[in-house]
């Protein structure tokens, strides 16, 4: 059991999620990342996994050779406060980046699903500071939340079906957290509704 959480943990880490959530919209839905063409999603989707992915992953493997952290689970909630700020910064910079260069603007749909991801990884950071919650169960919950307006919006349920996986795959995401002692109840709980909550509030706000 626990090397299929510890499977889990990996496949679905919270710095993956922004490139899966992409590539299943690029997959099942293409107009909700207007005004990126379809014929050049995937291109845009594997941007995404570069800025989301691979640049705070190098952060961590720098993090974890100076002595910053002493393992990437990062099991004490001190370790993650200066990694999560790197990682805000970088997601931030990002989307700034997409505004300035791409001309991407708060009128897009994918700026305001940036914008809604950055809510999520700057709320993470601020519960850091405070609170060891369990950012994997923040993470796909806030999946889920951006998920739930858009199966209604896509009238020929097209993301019905991605919906329903994702969330099976929540419900097995926090109970492999729980059965490797990653977190407590509370703390999957407390990362769960947050998640949802900042992510469905800012689908209903912004779209």
């Amino acid at each position: 059991m626990n090397t299929l959480a510890k499977g889990l943990s990996y496949v679905f880490h919270p710095l993956l999620l922004p490139t899966g959530l992409f590539g299943m919209l690029a997959a099942f839905f293409p107009p909700a990342l207007y005004p990126v063409k379809i014929e050049t999603q995937l291109y845009f989707v594997l941007f995404i996994g570069i800025i989301t992915f691979f640049l705070p992953l190098v952060n961590l493997l720098f993090f974890r050779q100076f002595g910053v952290i002493k393992s990437f689970t990062m099991a004490d909630r001190g370790e993650r406060v200066r990694p999560f700020l790197f990682i805000t910064i970088l997601y931030l910079a990002g989307t700034f980046m997409f505004y300035y260069k791409a001309r991407i603007g708060p009128e897009d749909n994918v700026f305001k699903l940036l914008l809604i991801i950055d809510a999520l990884v700057v709320a993470s950071f601020l519960i850091t500071l405070f609170y060891k919650a369990s950012i994997h169960s923040l993470a796909i919950c806030g999946v889920l939340g951006i998920l739930l307006p858009l199966t209604k919006a896509a009238e020929d349920g097209s993301l019905f079906v991605p919906f329903l996986v994702t969330l099976v795959l929540a419900g097995m995401l926090m109970s492999a957290r729980l059965q490797l002692n990653a977190h407590t109840p509370r703390q999957v709980l407390i990362g769960a509704v947050a998640g949802f909550a900042i992510a469905f509030t800012g689908m209903l706000f912004l779209f």
